[in-house]
Formats: structure tokens, sequence, C-alpha cells
């Protein structure tokens, strides 16, 4: 796995990454419900993930010395199943089966269905306590591989009290083998986070609780990926990944808009982001030929 990437990786990982936003967008117009923004505007970050920074195996699932992945906004799972299929997981096809009755796919990941998901999630705000359960028993058990704990969370969420008492009890256990990222879209089910429960200074709020913070460009995968590494040179002390993104990134009509937090597209809205979606493919590879 390399530290670093250059420019023909970045533009191969932008590209899977618009792959996956078209299986979302397709999955959600299938099912005819899930959510929309969130799973496309971190697109990115899991690309960046799954197809680099991740050490795992999608053949061997439960390889005891992968690293772990939570996924706390269980609501985005739509993006979490489209990354883990194209990275190998399962078929692809079976990404049409969202949230239909008897499927592996349900609208919140559910790890008695889905083997190879870490947790199952639902409940906002649960997700970063299970992440820290997990990095406490690998620090406190001698485990003594690199195996990193990666929980991902929404903004939103942080207006649940038990997600901040998650951030102090990792702050005082020092847990450097946890990494955190904050989907720092700006938006939840009712609107914009600073309206309904203001978050900022957000930044300033972890480094409270003793965290190392970096905030990204959560669409630059050059960034993303920059600041895992530096998460894991980072020894004294737990890190969150602030990655600042668009909901509804790639497709213009869904951008930005808190509408389109719990709303799947149309079949005809569906063509039109899918259409734009390929055109942005388009433009990403001549620009790299």
């Amino acid at each position: 796995m390399h530290a670093t990437l250059d420019n023909t990786e970045v533009a191969a990982l932008e590209a899977q990454a618009l792959l996956i936003r078209e299986s979302i967008i397709q999955m959600l117009v299938q099912a005819g419900s899930g959510h929309t923004a969130g799973s496309l505007g971190m697109a990115d970050v899991f690309t960046a993930l799954y197809f680099h920074s991740l050490k795992h195996d999608p053949k061997h699932p439960e390889w005891e010395e992968r690293d772990r992945v939570v996924l706390s906004n269980g609501h985005i799972c739509p993006v979490l199943y489209a990354t883990m299929a194209h990275a190998g997981y399962f078929p692809v096809e079976e990404l049409k089966t969202l949230r239909k009755f008897g499927s592996r796919l349900q609208g919140h990941p559910h790890r008695d269905f889905l083997p190879m998901m870490e947790t199952s999630s639902g409940p906002l705000g649960s997700g970063l306590s299970q992440a820290v359960g997990m990095a406490i028993a690998d620090a406190r058990g001698g485990y003594t591989s690199s195996r990193t704990i990666y929980c991902l969370v929404s903004d939103g969420e942080h207006d649940e009290g038990n997600t901040w008492e998650a951030i102090m009890l990792a702050g005082r256990e020092k847990l450097r083998n946890l990494i955190v990222i904050v989907d720092r879209n700006n938006i939840q089910i009712d609107g914009f986070t600073e309206d309904i429960m203001p978050l900022e200074p957000l930044r300033q709020k972890w480094e409270a609780f003793n965290w190392h913070v970096l905030d990204v460009d959560g669409h630059n995968i050059m960034e993303i990926v920059w600041a895992i590494n530096e998460a894991k040179a980072v020894f004294e002390k737990p890190t969150v990944i602030i990655a600042h993104t668009v909901p509804g990134k790639g497709v213009d009509f869904m951008e930005r808009q808190y509408e389109w937090h719990g709303k799947p597209p149309t079949k005809e809205e569906g063509e039109r982001a899918l259409h734009e979606l390929r055109t942005l493919g388009d433009k990403i590879m001549s620009e790299h030929q």
C-alpha cells in the first residue's frame, strides 16, 4: 500500500467514486426509499478507505488482522454497500435488492444478515461507543497488530449525548488505534445543523477532549489519504478527521439541499442524476489522458 498517491492513482480513485455514486442512485431508485444526500457526499471518503488506506481482504472478510470499520450513521449505508460491492465483498448486482423483503441489504446495516459488517447500526450516536469499545479491547488485551478502528459519524449525531460520552472516554484512554471521520455536510433531516443545534466551534470541542483534529476537503482524495496517514502517525491520542463534504455531491440539483437527506430519487430524477455523474466521469478521464 502506497503512503502517497500519484496523479494516475488519484484519477482512478475519483473514477471509482463516481461508479459508486452511480450505484447509489440506481439502488435508491430501485428501492424507492433511502438516504441520498449523505450517501453521495461520502463516496470519496469510502473510496479512499476501501480502495487505498484500509487493511482488509474482501475474499477473507473475517481475517483477524483486518482494520475494523464502524458506520455509526447507518442511514448512509447505500454508500457502504456500494463501496463494499465494488471492492469485491459481494456481487454488485445484489445492490438492486436494497431494502427489499428478505434482502441482506437492510435500510440500516445488520450484521446478522451481512456477516462482513462489523456492527449493526441504526440509533444515531451508538456507533462511536461501539468503536471505542473495540479500541479499548485491543489496547487492554495486548493486541500488538497495527489494526486500526475506523468510525464514521455524521455531524448531526453530535446532537446525541452518548456521542460526547464516547469522545470523552476515548480521549481519556488515549486511544491511538482509533480514527473517527466526521461527515461535516452541515445538514440533518430537519434542516441545516447550525440552525437546529449549532455545532461550531466543532474542532475546538474535539480538541478539548484530548483528540488530535484534522480538517480536510471530503472530496479531495489526496487530502483524505494524507489525513489518514497522519492519524496513524499520532501515538499519544485518538484522531478525528473532520471531512467537509457537500451533501448530494456530483448531482447538481441535489447538492446542499437538506431535503435530499432521506429522500430517494424518482426514476426520472435518477436518470438525470446518472447523466450528470457519467458526464463528470468522462471529464475526469479526458483530463488524465
